[in-house]
């Protein structure tokens, strides 16, 4: 079988064709060689190709990541007067707020007035009972009056020792000067030698004698007037002190029907009828609502400038703003706030304000003549460094920038180091690109 091959396939085949064009076969030389080299040379740049477009990959920075501009908070830095403040939130409480505690142990018998109800300081809010205590204030008088009969009977017996005292000085006086007189007239007699030695002796004796008895007797005088005021002065206290203890038992049953003791509104009631309470519990509370403060909540690292004194600024949430002053600050932390008490002297609260009212609040700091400043940071406290991300002047992108944070407010932040006025900020939390030094905003 004889195969045709045409001169056009021959020659792609590898054969020479005879210039007539007859039926000849040439065979082709070194044709097998160049097209080895020819493959050869494609592999090369093939490979040379792809280990360029590698090298030129690896050596690409990664991808920036991406923003949503609408999602961050972007701030332009700002130059000018600053008024720093702090902010928190509270509530209005009373100024003066009264509890009111049982006096001695006894049982509720009758709630009178009920929370919400204005009371003066005569009204009574609950009736106690206490049968003890009832029994013993009997016991008082009675004693009050045995101390005042003991009064009067010692008052009478000293007077009696008294005018005794005063019979018997009486007596001696007169005894006295009777031995004087006999003893003039037996010396007048014992000149004339008309009564005998003896006798004048018995005289003079007497006379001593009986002098000397009215120097005891004017003593003893002396003695029981002196100490009949002693006397009567510890059955004066003794009756005292009985009448104190009546008046305290007095005072304790008049304490069973328990007073507001100030005007203003019954606000609590801390026990129930049928109750059996003791000394010092509290039984109810009242204040006075025409006087209220408030007490704001600033948490403990922004409350480190407070002073008394300072001018603040409450919200009252219903489109009034009051002006008080810090008349008070906590010296304890609680749950990561300081407790500030702003009080409104002088200044008419609105329509509304009532104890547990929520407000909010502002504090003065200070206030600075010329600064640089910012928005506060999602993160980052007064006095650091931080890390925020300037925006470019193209508006596309975001670089990393340390910053150096000075004293700040409720809502700004004084820039010490690292920004410019005009320069723009992301002030959102950015701690998800924290392994990026840029990021890209769209």
């Amino acid at each position: 079988m004889t195969i045709l091959v045409l001169p056009k396939k021959k020659a792609e085949a590898g054969f020479s064709v005879s210039a007539d064009g007859s039926r000849m076969d040439i065979p082709r030389i070194g044709y097998r060689q160049k097209k080895w080299r020819r493959n050869v040379l494609l592999l090369l740049l093939t490979a040379a190709l792809v280990a360029g477009v590698s090298i030129f990959v690896a050596r690409l920075e990664p991808a920036l990541p991406a923003v949503d501009r609408s999602s961050v908070w972007i701030d332009t830095v700002s130059r000018g007067p600053l008024i720093r403040d702090v902010r928190g939130i509270g509530t209005l409480v009373p100024q003066e707020v009264r509890w009111i505690p049982a006096r001695t142990d006894a049982r509720v018998e009758q709630i009178v007035i009920w929370p919400g109800t204005e009371v003066t300081a005569n009204s009574v809010i609950l009736i106690l009972s206490s049968a003890e205590l009832e029994q013993e204030a009997r016991d008082a008088d009675a004693a009050t009056k045995s101390a005042q009969a003991k009064l009067t009977q010692l008052q009478s017996e000293l007077e009696g020792e008294l005018l005794e005292r005063q019979a018997a000085l009486t007596k001696a006086q007169a005894d006295r000067d009777t031995a004087k007189a006999e003893l003039e007239a037996d010396q007048r007699l014992a000149k004339g030698g008309l009564i005998s030695d003896l006798d004048y002796k018995k005289a003079q004796i007497a006379a001593v004698e009986l002098a000397a008895n009215f120097e005891v007797e004017q003593q003893r005088y002396e003695f029981a007037k002196r100490s009949m005021a002693p006397r009567m002065a510890v059955a004066q206290t003794d009756l005292e002190q009985a009448k104190a203890q009546a008046d305290l038992r007095h005072s304790q049953v008049d304490a069973l029907q328990v007073r507001a003791g100030m005007n203003g509104v019954l606000q609590q009631i801390a026990v129930d009828v049928g109750q059996r309470v003791s000394a010092g519990t509290n039984l109810a509370r009242v204040a006075d609502n025409a006087k209220l403060k408030a007490q704001i909540k600033i948490p403990e690292t922004q409350a480190r400038d407070i002073a008394i004194g300072q001018t603040g600024q409450v919200d009252m949430r219903n489109g009034s703003i009051v002006s008080g002053t810090v008349a008070r600050i906590d010296p304890a932390v609680r749950e990561g706030a300081v407790l500030v008490d702003v009080t409104f002297h002088g200044m008419e609260l609105p329509k509304g304000a009532r104890p547990d009212l929520s407000v909010e609040g502002t504090i003065e700091l200070e206030k600075l003549a010329d600064a640089v400043y910012v928005g506060r940071p999602a993160f980052g406290q007064d006095d650091s460094t931080i890390g925020l991300f300037r925006i470019g002047a193209d508006g596309a992108t975001a670089t990393r920038t340390k910053v150096q944070l000075g004293r700040g407010s409720a809502t700004k932040v004084v820039i010490l180091n690292g920004l410019m006025p005009g320069d723009r900020v992301i002030l959102s939390d950015t701690s998800a690109f924290d392994s990026h030094e840029r990021i890209q905003l769209r």
